[in-house]
């Protein structure tokens, strides 16, 4: 009985050191907490530049990068945002060199690589376009979370899709985000922090 009474405050006891110990680390390395807390937001596809060549996200990294899904057909918001892109590129100046952008379409039935290379020419000539199957797409769609559908019209379809500008680091992780409804300074000021912390 008097090794049972010893037991139950000696577990008691172990038991709320451990806790503290381990309340106490998360305390002191508080790093390994924030590495662990990743946004899961981009990661592997393997898609077709607008140039017909293989192009995977290993072609995007070693240089801070952005990413925009849309599609050829769209007639506001991709066009608006690749402008914007455009105009904000050449507000970089030397330092959009450090920048790569890749434009990737949400319909792939009608924008193949060729359509893609002359909807481009139209925008900044560093934006690279990519397409793919329709399996391609979507597991690309799936890496970054992002949302497309097809909206049946009186004269054939459109595409419902997220608007967001994903900025991705140097290494491929997710950094931040940005979209056409900010104002230009805060586009700007967001992409030059990209580059120099990426």
């Amino acid at each position: 009985m008097t090794i049972k009474r010893l037991l139950v405050p000696l577990l008691v006891f172990t038991t709320g050191l451990l806790v503290l110990v381990v309340t106490a680390g998360l305390l002191l390395f508080p790093s390994q907490q924030q590495s662990a807390g990743k946004v899961p937001i981009g990661g592997p596809f393997r898609l077709t530049s607008h140039e017909g060549r293989p192009f995977t996200e290993e072609n995007l990294k070693g240089r801070p990068f952005v990413v925009f899904f849309g599609f050829t057909h769209c007639p506001e918001v991709c066009p608006t945002t690749l402008y914007d892109l455009t105009q904000d590129m050449a507000a970089l100046g030397p330092d959009a060199d450090r920048l790569q952008a890749a434009f990737i379409t949400v319909d792939p039935a009608r924008d193949t690589p060729e359509l893609m290379k002359t909807y481009l020419s139209s925008f900044d000539p560093r934006i690279v376009g990519l397409s793919g199957t329709e399996e391609e797409i979507a597991a690309a769609a799936r890496a970054y979370k992002i949302y497309y559908r097809k909206v049946p019209t009186d004269d054939g379809y459109t595409m419902d899709h997220s608007a967001t500008l994903f900025l991705m680091d140097s290494k491929g992780e997710f950094y931040g985000t940005s979209n056409f409804q900010e104002p230009e300074e805060t586009r700007r000021a967001k992409l030059r922090q990209l580059i120099k912390n990426g």
